[in-house]
Parts: C-alpha cells; sequence; structure tokens
C-alpha cells in the first residue's frame, strides 16, 4: 500500500546578483539583462514512517570558494524545524555538483542514493576537461566514494524504488545521472526536479538552464517529468526558483521565506 508524506522546501542561501543570461541556455534579446535570482535549497520528505533528506547543499567553506554566499548551512535550517541530522536515514542525492553534495559528511548515519551514471560521470573521462568538471567539487566526490566503500551508497539505474510513495528517475541533460523524484502526497503527486528544472521557466517555456551538456536529453527529461506528475507542469518543483516561496505556504507563519510545504495546493 502507498504512502503518503509532507514535502518541505528549505531554503539556505540565495544568488540575487544573477541575471536571464546566467540562467538560460539561449536568454530571449528583450530579457537577457533582466534580473532572476537563483534561491539554494533542500527538501525534506518525511510522513509518521521515515524522513528522507533530497540533497545536502553546500557549506560556507564551499560558498568562499566559489564567491558565493549563504545564509546558512543546511542541518542549520534542518535544525530549526527540529530534524537531527544523524536522525536521518536516507538522503536522495539528485546528482553530485556543488551545490547539491556539499554536506554529505554531515549526516552520519544516512544512506545516500544515487544514479549510477552519475558516479560513472563524475569519476570517468569526462572529468580530464575542465569545462565539464567545473560544477564539481573533488572532496565532495570523493566523499561519495568513500561511503561506497564503506557501504552507504544505494546506486540505481534509471527508475528506483526508494520506499512506498518515494520513486527516483533518471533525467539527464544537466548532468549525466541527475534523477528527479516522485512522490505522493495527500493531492497527487509532486515531482522534485532538483536541476533538470532549475526555474519554471526552464520547463514552462522550454528554455533549457545555461549548464547543460544535452540539450536534446534535458528537453526529453522536460516530457518525462511533466508524464510522471500526471500531465500537471504546475506540479514539477524545480530546483532553484523563488517562486517556489510565493506558490506555496510557509510550514509555520515564523518560517516564511524559509521553509514552505510544498504537499499542500500551488496558490499560484
Amino acid at each position: 500500500m502507498s504512502e503518503t508524506y509532507e514535502i518541505l522546501a528549505l531554503k539556505y542561501g540565495e544568488n540575487a546578483a544573477r541575471k536571464a543570461a546566467d540562467n538560460y541556455m539561449n536568454p530571449l534579446p528583450d530579457d537577457h539583462a533582466s534580473a532572476m535570482p537563483i534561491d539554494y535549497f533542500v527538501f525534506l520528505i518525511r510522513n509518521a514512517n521515515r524522513t528522507i533528506l533530497v540533497d545536502t547543499g553546500f557549506d560556507h567553506k564551499e560558498a568562499t570558494a566559489r564567491g558565493r554566499k549563504i545564509t546558512v548551512e543546511p542541518i542549520e535550517v534542518l535544525k530549526r524545524i527540529g530534524v537531527a541530522p544523524e536522525s536521518i536515514k536516507e538522503t536522495i542525492i539528485t546528482h553530485l555538483h556543488f551545490d547539491h553534495a556539499g554536506t554529505m559528511d554531515q549526516f552520519t548515519s544516512s544512506k545516500f542514493h544515487l544514479q549510477a551514471s552519475e558516479m560513472a560521470y563524475a569519476t570517468g573521462p569526462c572529468m580530464c576537461e575542465a569545462s565539464m568538471r567545473t560544477p564539481f567539487t573533488a572532496d565532495h566526490v570523493c566523499q561519495m566514494v568513500r561511503h561506497v566503500y564503506s557501504g552507504r551508497v544505494q546506486f540505481h539505474d534509471g527508475d528506483g524504488h526508494i520506499a512506498p510513495g518515494i520513486s527516483v528517475h533518471h533525467c539527464p541533460g544537466h548532468s549525466k545521472g541527475i534523477q528527479a523524484i516522485k512522490v505522493n502526497t495527500a493531492h497527487g503527486p509532486v515531482v522534485l526536479a532538483s536541476d533538470v528544472v532549475h526555474f519554471y521557466g526552464n520547463i514552462e517555456q522550454r528554455r533549457p538552464f545555461f549548464i547543460t551538456i544535452d540539450q536534446e536529453a534535458t528537453l526529453k527529461s522536460y516530457d518525462r517529468l511533466q508524464a510522471l506528475a500526471g500531465g500537471k507542469l504546475r506540479d514539477v518543483i524545480p530546483g532553484h526558483d523563488p517562486l517556489i516561496l510565493k506558490r506555496y505556504p510557509a510550514w509555520k507563519p515564523e518560517t516564511e521565506g524559509i521553509v514552505h510545504k510544498l504537499d499542500a495546493p500551488r496558490m499560484g
């Protein structure tokens, strides 16, 4: 029997200086210089039986190294809502880019779910090219390798089952092994797209993010996401869009702008 879940978006940082030209592969001439901030999230899926983290974000050290700025580290937002990092037993790593796999060492009790093709990509010949390896941080990839050797990684090859009502789905294009997550909620299926879709505009206008290793695969992945959401684009949640915090309600009044509830009906 399938279960239903609460889904929380936890914002831990932002980059307010970005423009549309920074976010779209082919920005339109009339909007390439327009402001288009990016938010940094991790996501929490939970019910009475289990709590599952989606991605681990990045820390202040990584932010400094890459010229980014975050408000707090992801574990601090988790602690704010009463979730201790050691209590998380399952973490889905959507892909190994620096802003999604950067604090794995802080989740000492967790097993990590990853597409096998992402590990092969992040440790293979493509990483000999500087332009291909830029979104990755070697220390993060090495951490995942160590987790493999300690028996803490479950690899998936395409679609995979995580728990009743939670599945992962290979949706390549942004990275070779990126995966999205389909979650059953009381209001129907919700698809956490991660960086398969950074912004609503990527999938709604079919304009890929500027870091795309395979544009054709990305566009096909957009179709896959829509199908996973039962044909409803509104139930596909992008990985970095500030509009998430406007389209879904705060978990509690005091978490407005920080923790929002994605299993609730969308407000706009």
